[in-house]
């Protein structure tokens, strides 16, 4: 590893809107941490997403990290069509149950405290809301999602005008309640296949309102959200951000066309951040790649570098693959020190993770657990260790790592 590699890692990041400066070129990527109030029981429902002290010590970590940028969660604003039972949540119709900005404040205070920008990525599963959770999901149309790692998904049925309006209201309650609990920004969950890409999919979304059809009808959503966020929190120091895929990988999905041409408008509506994925649950997430971009260690890169020049204030964030220092790295999840290691030119790469692709998630999610709890920490670079974790994953022995009430 060079010391210009390390210098231009360390170099310091600001946007455009907010004004924000992050520290250094890292970010670690929203993930699903599972740590989160979670009870099965219906007359608890309004319980559900509360912080923990495992989740509020995990952020401590990755706090301490020396990450540039940390993106929390992520985040489901109905609690009813959660990614996956532990999410923290922040539901408009649950706010008289608990405090949720003042549960929020001490994890996004402990993210910050050694200088992390702090932005959190809100969403709504949509149709990919598993069956064990909604017996009849909501999504832009009635397309099943198939099977994907384990989970299994009910038909859904397309959302009501009025339903997609309270949708509208619920992203900007939560961007508000993430504001006055001192988040530095918001970042829309609008890729791998959730509620807002079921939206912009044709594949999906087989809507004949204003909401399907057309692309300006099917990112109509999209900027009605950003439109009610920025109402409901005016301060542009507030970072606006997005995830989106590059393309969904699925014939008739939503294609590199149109994203770029949703990047652009995205820009234009005032987003300081747009971080670049791939993939649904229905096509693969990560699967796609060029040979190209897995010797860059960068799985979207190439669509990356075609769209950077036409950008003039957003910063750009891709999403997958980077091991090393020299291609940088979104390996945070399972080293929470990496980017402190890699800036003081202490390790030039990610630790390997010998666990199969299609179960690192869940291989992950044991591992943010360990640090949330303070357990010895599982080096999935250790075979024997990796072994371990794939028989306990595929035996369905892994106990959940989220408490049933605090």
């Amino acid at each position: 590893m060079s010391a210009a590699d390390v210098s231009l890692i360390a170099s310091p990041l600001t946007f455009h809107h907010s004004g924000k400066v992050a520290p250094n070129r890292l970010g670690k990527s929203a993930m699903t941490e599972r740590l989160c109030v979670w009870n099965d029981d219906p007359a608890e429902a309004g319980n559900r997403g509360q912080p923990t002290p495992a989740y509020l010590h995990l952020y401590e970590e990755w706090g301490k990290g020396a990450i540039g940028t940390i993106i929390v969660g992520n985040i489901p604003c109905d609690a009813r069509y959660p990614e996956s039972k532990g999410n923290a949540i922040i539901d408009r119709d649950h706010k008289d149950n608990w405090d949720q900005v003042a549960a929020f404040k001490p994890v996004f205070a402990a993210a910050k405290a050694y200088g992390s920008v702090v932005i959190v990525q809100v969403t709504h599963a949509g149709r990919q809301t598993q069956n064990t959770v909604a017996e009849v999901p909501v999504s832009s149309s009635d397309v099943l999602c198939p099977p994907m790692g384990g989970m299994t998904f009910n038909k859904p049925r397309p959302m009501t005008i009025a339903e997609i309006e309270d949708l509208v209201d619920r992203f900007a309650y939560t961007a508000k309640v993430l504001y006055d609990a001192g988040a530095d920004g918001i970042q829309l969950h609008s890729a791998h296949g959730y509620l807002l890409s079921q939206f912009l999919s044709p594949r999906v979304n087989h809507r004949t309102d204003k909401y399907g059809g057309s692309y300006e009808n099917r990112s109509r959503l999209l900027f009605e959200i950003t439109d009610a966020i920025r109402a409901r929190v005016p301060d542009t120091k507030f970072i606006m951000s997005i995830k989106i895929n590059s393309a969904d990988f699925s014939e008739g999905g939503f294609s590199p066309e149109e994203s770029k041409q949703t990047v652009l408008r995205l820009e234009a509506a005032g987003m300081d951040i747009i971080e670049l994925s791939g993939g649904t649950y229905e096509s693969g997430l990560f699967l796609h790649r060029k040979e190209s971009t897995i010797k860059r260690e960068a799985y979207f890169v190439e669509f990356a570098e075609n769209i950077r020049p036409h950008l003039k204030t957003a910063k750009l964030m891709v999403t997958g693959g980077f091991r090393s220092a020299p291609a940088m790295a979104n390996a945070l999840r399972a080293e929470p020190d990496l980017s402190a290691l890699l800036i003081a030119g202490k390790t030039a790469k990610a630790k390997a993770n010998l666990v199969p692709e299609p179960l690192q998630t869940g291989s992950s999610v044991l591992q943010l657990a360990d640090i949330g709890y303070g357990k010895p920490f599982r080096s999935l670079e250790d075979k024997a260790v990796a072994d371990d974790v794939v028989a306990a994953l595929m035996g369905g022995k892994v106990a959940p790592a989220y408490p049933a009430r605090l």
